[in-house]
């Protein structure tokens, strides 16, 4: 699954796509290109599908996996549609994709933990080197970290992907390849109610009901809140929120940011301690602030725009702290151990699946928000979860 920006006009939409071509050591692994015209032409998001690469060699540190379950993320989508997420500019075809799962079919000269066969979970985000960040077990903030479907590096939204053996984990067999995709986002979950400091019988309101949201929901109450309030202008995803374990729930129509912070006050019946802004959208954050209890906190995990007018003055007196989360690190063997031991289900998050060959239509139906997860299949010969 590849996005590219190409500066040229394009009319058309290619959405013929191939078998699989395993001749002379080249596989058909299915694409997905944007091309963004250049001005004065508007900019056109396009699917390009049918690239051949062969099969990767891993290296000595390296395994190379059969892809088997990888989800949709909104990262994956925005790349498409705008070719960038801030900084983060896409000037090459890129394969798309960081929620995966696959098996291990051939193992580098140096790994000793994994063996052909394994099934495991992808860390997309691997240190290029040991700097300060990385000695202090911060990893996630290097500046040169390799990411997958982070411009310029490669995702594993394809057949056959090769990665580092230190960043796979093996899945126990009572965890599934989609749950294996899902320690992903489950892991921004577990990251921020860490940097939260959720605790028991702590009051959370969480802002935003995606998946992200949703994964607070599970870990803020695996982790002991007491209650749970969730935001959101859908009542579908406010559904889901509350089947998954939120306690109340609230249908943002036309309520300004202090009428939000009053309704979730009056569902807890004391203003929460922690609150977990999930949209990046200003309006949300800035009710975030105001719902906060005095001393308490307020993570930042959505991302929109570059500047954003907040009431930093209701904050600084009463000493909300506002603290920001990028990505994760350290989470795969807590997610796993928490999923081997069935105290957290992401199961009800996967609403849709969809083979590889339809990723046209996988990829639509996440842009038009349908459903919560949906989770592309890239074995051929197994769809299971």
């Amino acid at each position: 699954m590849v996005v590219s920006r190409n500066w040229r006009y394009s009319k058309t939409v290619e959405q013929h796509v191939d078998g699989e071509n395993l001749i002379n050591g080249l596989y058909r692994l299915k694409t997905v290109a944007a091309f963004s015209s250049h001005p004065p032409f508007r900019q056109l998001p396009s699917l390009r599908f049918s690239e051949n690469r062969p099969i990767p060699e891993p290296g000595p540190n390296e395994v190379l996996l059969r892809m088997h379950s990888v989800g949709i993320c909104g990262s994956d989508v925005h790349y498409w549609q705008h070719g960038r997420i801030g900084d983060f500019v896409v000037k090459n075809p890129m394969v798309l994709g960081h929620e995966a799962s696959g098996t291990v079919i051939k193992v580098g000269s140096g790994v000793t933990h994994l063996k052909p066969g394994d099934r495991v979970a992808i860390e997309p985000g691997v240190p290029r080197e040991m700097d300060e960040f990385c000695k202090t077990g911060r990893y996630n903030l290097s500046p040169t970290i390799f990411f997958c479907a982070t411009p310029p590096d490669d995702g594993n939204l394809c057949r056959y992907y090769k990665h580092n053996a230190s960043y796979c984990y093996k899945l126990p067999d009572n965890v599934t390849f989609e749950e294996g995709a899902l320690i992903e986002p489950l892991s921004v979950g577990i990251h921020t109610c860490k940097r939260a400091g959720v605790t028991l019988g702590s009051k959370v309101f969480v802002s935003g009901s995606g998946p992200i949201g949703l994964v607070n929901v599970l870990v803020a109450k695996m982790m002991g809140a007491a209650a749970v309030v969730i935001t959101d202008l859908s009542a579908s995803r406010l559904e889901k929120a509350k089947e998954v374990g939120a306690d109340f729930t609230i249908q943002v129509t036309t309520e300004t940011p202090q009428e939000v912070a009053s309704k979730v006050e009056a569902l807890l019946g004391c203003m929460p301690e922690i609150t977990v802004e999930c949209t990046g959208v200003q309006a949300c954050i800035q009710a975030g602030i105001y719902a906060t209890r005095s001393g308490g906190t307020l993570v930042l995990v959505g991302l929109g725009p570059g500047m954003v007018t907040v009431p930093m003055v209701n904050a600084a007196v009463r000493e909300v702290d506002i603290r920001g989360i990028f990505r994760y690190c350290n989470t795969w063997p807590v997610a796993i151990a928490l999923l081997a031991s069935k105290q957290i289900n992401v199961k009800p998050l996967v609403t849709h699946r969809f083979p590889l060959e339809k990723a046209l239509e996988a990829f639509e139906t996440t842009r038009r928000g349908e459903g919560i997860k949906v989770m592309l299949k890239c074995d051929p010969t197994d769809h299971n979860p």
